[in-house]
């Protein structure tokens, strides 16, 4: 059975971005995220040696987390996200190019939007889910907003800037998780460091209100 973006927000709604992380870097950082929850685990493409670290990702922990990449500009990279073994590909913007070829090579798709306009232009392109981006400047009154006219069912993870003592605003809007970057893991930060920032958000998340 084909996995679907959704399928990763259990145990923990979460996509870790590990901008500059390196190949050296990957299977301890990986495995404190695993062990905290994280299932969707993004290398943006503007890191060092990329591909290599998706590759690496994608061997170790490709059969439970949904591994792949970010800040994807380029169609010409989607292919060469797909041979890394990836299976997520994450825009920081709505280019319909991008979505339009990741879908063709099976892969999962989130591009960054930011007003009403771009999501529904993401979804017609075939994209699993929304990046709500950047958060930290689009308040949760406006995801709030978006989901009386977005279709039912829409995913929608707010991104940037998040942290534990701000994800409670988003979720009773209706976001369906968030990815965090910088404040889960700096470059060169020592895997017990980024244990101890995961598990933090692992605690927040856990004291947010059910879902009815």
């Amino acid at each position: 059975m084909t996995m679907k973006l959704a399928d990763y927000l259990s145990p923990l709604p979460f996509c870790a971005v590990l901008r500059g992380i390196t190949p050296e870097e990957i299977e301890p950082i990986g495995g404190v995220l695993a062990e905290a929850g994280f299932r969707i685990l993004e290398v943006p493409l503007n890191s060092p040696r990329p591909f290599d670290s998706i590759a690496l990702l994608a061997r170790h922990y490709g059969a439970t987390c949904l591994v792949g990449a970010g800040t994807v500009l380029d169609p010409a990279d989607v292919e060469r996200v797909a041979l890394a073994g990836g299976k997520l590909v994450v825009m920081p913007h709505c280019d319909t190019r991008v979505i339009v070829e990741a879908k063709r090579q099976g892969l999962v798709c989130m591009p960054g939007v930011a007003t009403p306009t771009e999501a529904f232009a993401a979804l017609a392109a075939g994209a699993d889910g929304l990046k709500m981006f950047p958060a930290e400047a689009l308040p949760p009154a406006a995801l709030k907003a978006w989901r009386a006219v977005l279709p039912r069912g829409t995913l929608v993870l707010a991104v940037g800037g998040m942290r534990p003592d701000t994800l409670k605003g988003y979720w009773e809007a209706g976001a369906d998780g968030f990815g965090t970057g910088s404040n889960l893991y700096r470059p060169g930060a020592p895997a017990s460091d980024v244990a101890v920032a995961a598990r933090a958000y692992r605690d927040a998340v856990r004291a947010l209100p059910a879902r009815g």
